[in-house]
């Protein structure tokens, strides 16, 4: 391919980005519907059940003991160097910094905060639900069991339910939660249901999480999914804050209206290139007018022309930074006075200095 159609595709591709709009008049919130109540009903019963069924050492613990002694990273170790790194795509770290850059750029593109405070809510949800559980039934590991047949609880482990795989469900799906059009929701939420399910099963065979581990962390994960239209209002709420928090900072930047304490940390940054001039809002608001001109006809009386007299600056005003600024000769010069000029003696004269000789 040569080098001018590779230049003309990129160019359609850039073209195609430009002409996109910046608030999608069809990007609908998901509501809570009948079926969206249903599926989270029926998804806290079957989290409910997995609770229950490894309080009371019932067929799920026995099973979690049989595969940890079956060993699936000894019987197919072939696998796990790959699936080493498949894991990672439930850890927190790499895969919240992922998808918050892709919901950044999406923010970007389309003037709105709703994607990048969604994972927020959803990623405080999860730290808060699954480490709570954690924390309170303390489980632990396979590697780390003590007692055959037990259920391991309250021993201070961190492994019920499992974190890597409520994580990935979270940090996925939110992908699929906020799509645009109805196929690429079905889309997504196909890729996440793949690679939660790929992350749990690779805890399994690693040996880091029982069975049981996996099947809660399954669905703690689908329940902050289903439950998020609940915190929509509330996301709705903070977006309109900060818009309406910069819209008042740069109001006030433009009007030159700002607390004192802003003006000094502004501007340094908004007066470098003279388009604004920052006054602070004790200086316009509570000084009158004259004051500026009586301090100029008392200058002018004592006999110091205006072009050359610094104005006075109080020290309880902060100094406000100038993009030009006329140098200001003392009044008095160390040189001595000019033999062929005496007038020229103690101050400035205006006539020309001889260009050479004296």
């Amino acid at each position: 391919m040569r080098t001018d159609q590779i230049l003309t595709r990129l160019e359609r591709v850039f073209a195609r980005l430009d002409r996109e709009p910046e608030r999608p008049a069809h990007l609908q919130t998901p509501q809570m519907s009948r079926h969206r109540v249903v599926l989270l009903g029926s998804t806290l019963a079957f989290y409910l059940a997995i609770v229950v069924a490894v309080l009371t050492t019932s067929w799920l613990v026995r099973l979690d003991w049989q595969i940890m002694f079956f060993r699936p990273y000894e019987q197919w170790p072939q696998l796990h160097a790959f699936l080493d790194y498949l894991v990672v795509l439930g850890q927190r770290g790499p895969t919240a910094v992922m998808v918050a850059a892709w919901l950044g750029w999406r923010s970007w593109r389309q003037h709105t905060l709703r994607p990048l405070i969604t994972l927020g809510v959803a990623l405080l949800l999860l730290n808060v639900t699954v480490g709570s559980v954690k924390l309170g039934l303390g489980r632990l590991g396979p590697h780390y069991a003590t007692e055959i047949g037990s259920a391991e609880l309250f021993a201070g482990g961190d492994i019920f339910p499992s974190g890597h795989t409520a994580n990935a469900v979270v940090t996925w799906g939110i992908l699929a939660y906020l799509a645009s059009t109805v196929v690429t929701r079905r889309v997504l939420s196909v890729v996440s249901a793949v690679v939660s399910l790929s992350v749990g099963a690779t805890t399994v065979y690693l040996g880091t999480h029982w069975v049981s581990d996996v099947l809660l962390g399954w669905s703690a994960g689908l329940l902050i999914l289903l439950a998020l239209p609940w915190f929509e209002p509330l996301i709705a709420r903070t977006e309109a804050y900060v818009f309406d928090l910069r819209e008042l900072l740069r109001r006030r930047a433009e009007t030159g209206r700002m607390p004192v304490p802003v003006v000094s940390a502004l501007t340094p940054l908004l007066s470098a290139g003279g388009k604004w001039q920052l006054k602070p809002v004790a200086e316009t608001a509570g000084e009158p007018a004259a004051a500026p001109a009586a301090a100029a006809s008392a200058g002018a009386a004592a006999g110091h022309s205006p072009a050359h007299r610094s104005a006075a600056h109080p020290a309880n005003r902060p100094h406000l930074i100038r993009s030009e600024r006329t140098p200001v000769t003392p009044v008095g010069s160390r040189r001595p006075a000019h033999p062929a000029h005496p007038e020229r003696a103690g101050t400035r004269g205006t006539a020309a200095r001889p260009v050479a000789g004296g």
